[in-house]
């Protein structure tokens, strides 16, 4: 099965890639594998999660958020090689957390990305990750990811 039909089953609509805010590209290709910039949950625009976890987003937001930062990484892969179905393996979620001091849950909120990502591609989709906490991440965003992932 195809990973677009995949995405129509699961009643995922892929959005458009994000224009990067700064002087870099959303994807870059080397051999064998494509890294994504630094994607934050955005929806037309508009972040769905913003601020710091869990004093102004709780845990499930947060996980939301991952988990659409995920998709815009996607999106942006598919830009750069044409067709998710040249993904062969994930390889690696980097979660970044704007936590507030004390909270050390940030593997929870990776989990929104780790989750659609397998759901998706099935044990393609498994990979290795960091969740990291930050004091602050770009647009006050409550989470930010990227993706490194093998393709054909």
């Amino acid at each position: 099965m195809s990973i677009e039909t995949r995405l129509t089953e699961l009643g995922i609509d892929l959005p458009s890639p994000a224009k990067p805010v700064g002087a870099y590209v959303a994807a870059v290709r080397t051999g064998d594998l494509v890294f994504t910039a630094g994607q934050l949950p955005l929806t037309d625009g508009e972040l769905i999660a913003a601020g710091h976890v869990p004093s102004d987003v709780d845990i499930a937001a947060a996980q939301a958020g991952a988990r659409q930062a995920a998709l815009n990484a996607l999106a942006a892969i598919k830009a750069e090689v044409g067709s998710l179905d040249a993904v062969r393996r994930i390889v690696r979620v980097n979660c970044f957390v704007n936590s507030d001091a004390g909270f050390t849950d940030q593997a929870k909120v990776a989990n929104g990305a780790s989750d659609v990502l397998k759901e998706i591609f099935g044990d393609v989709g498994v990979h290795t990750r960091c969740a990291i906490g930050a004091a602050e991440l770009p647009l006050n965003a409550a989470v930010e990811l990227d993706l490194i992932v093998e393709v054909a």
